[in-house]
């Protein structure tokens, strides 16, 4: 039974930031693709970003610029930085790592950005 262990989430005032990390501790998995994601409650769970073994990388267009991705080199961490941050930043963030055989989630993080 692979578990994420999320962490970094909490209350940030507009314009600041924070860093999410998830891992998977003593999986013994290096994961092909790891992602994050959010969901606002009452709608869709929604992809942020994402990097693959071979370091490619996406982003959605809210976060160009403000988020960026990375991973350790063993592929079995990772992380987001969020600068910038907007009240419509505000949801639960969840990571999503991929192995060979299946994808798992995490629990979600909460991540509110207020004044």
């Amino acid at each position: 039974q692979v578990q994420l262990e999320e962490s970094g989430g909490g209350l940030v005032q507009p314009g600041g930031s924070l860093r999410l990390s998830c891992a998977a501790p003593g999986s013994g998995l290096s994961f092909t693709t790891m992602g994050w994601y959010r969901q606002v409650s009452g709608k869709e769970r929604e992809l942020i970003a994402e990097i693959t073994r071979t370091g490619y990388i996406d982003y959605a267009d809210f976060v160009k610029g403000r988020f960026t991705i990375s991973s350790d080199n063993a592929k079995t961490t990772v992380y987001l930085q969020m600068n910038s941050l907007k009240p419509e930043d505000t949801a639960v963030y969840y990571c999503r790592l991929t192995g060979l055989v299946r994808g798992y989630w995490g629990r979600g993080t909460q991540v509110t950005v207020s004044s």
